[in-house]
């Protein structure tokens, strides 16, 4: 099946882009770790979950090549040295997030409960969980810590607040979904600007 790049999907990724790089400023930090509680990792759910896998991965892909050529858009911050350092595993993993979140959530049928859970379900696999496969290893890797500790660190005590956050994404899908599905909002049937090959 064959797909296309639309100007609409394109804004939609741009202004999810851009939600990243504001709600990065919304973070806490603990004493004992560099790793924030933050809303990013919610963004990367709602990106997959209401704008699909190709879209969603496309707006998160879109944060994390510029934040790596130095654009200060992760909390103020940009470069190489953020890409690489103690938290880069967790954003490098963001797109993938997006994707796989989309890809699972956009096939929730209906509005009920289980297309509530499947939706939940997604993003807290996909959005939450996936992250810390590369980011708590990096962890590890950067501070030269024992694995065990950088569980501590970086997986932990993040657990409870990803869990709140896949259930907000989840609500949110609800609302949202019924007037304005991924189809509608990237307008996949209309305002095509590009073919790309299978």
């Amino acid at each position: 099946m064959g797909s296309k790049i639309t100007v609409r999907g394109v804004v939609f990724s741009a202004l999810f882009a851009a939600l990243m790089v504001v709600l990065s400023w919304v973070n806490i930090h603990l004493p004992f770790t560099p790793v924030p509680i933050t809303l990013e990792n919610m963004v990367v759910m709602l990106a997959g979950a209401i704008l699909g896998a190709g879209y969603g991965f496309f707006s998160m892909l879109l944060v994390v090549v510029l934040t790596a050529l130095g654009l200060p858009l992760l909390h103020g911050s940009g470069g190489l040295a953020l890409i690489l350092g103690p938290t880069g595993g967790y954003v490098w993993m963001y797109p993938f997030g997006a994707l796989l979140t989309g890809f699972f959530a956009t096939r929730a049928k209906g509005n009920g409960v289980g297309a509530w859970l499947q939706v939940f379900l997604a993003a807290e696999v996909f959005g939450s969980l996936l992250c810390y496969v590369t980011g708590v290893p990096w962890l590890a890797h950067t501070l030269h810590m024992p694995f065990s500790k950088a569980m501590v660190a970086g997986f932990y005590p993040y657990i409870p607040g990803d869990a709140i956050k896949a259930v907000l994404t989840a609500v949110v899908v609800s609302v949202i979904r019924p007037y304005y599905p991924a189809s509608r909002l990237v307008g996949k049937t209309s305002a095509q600007v590009a073919a790309l090959p299978e």
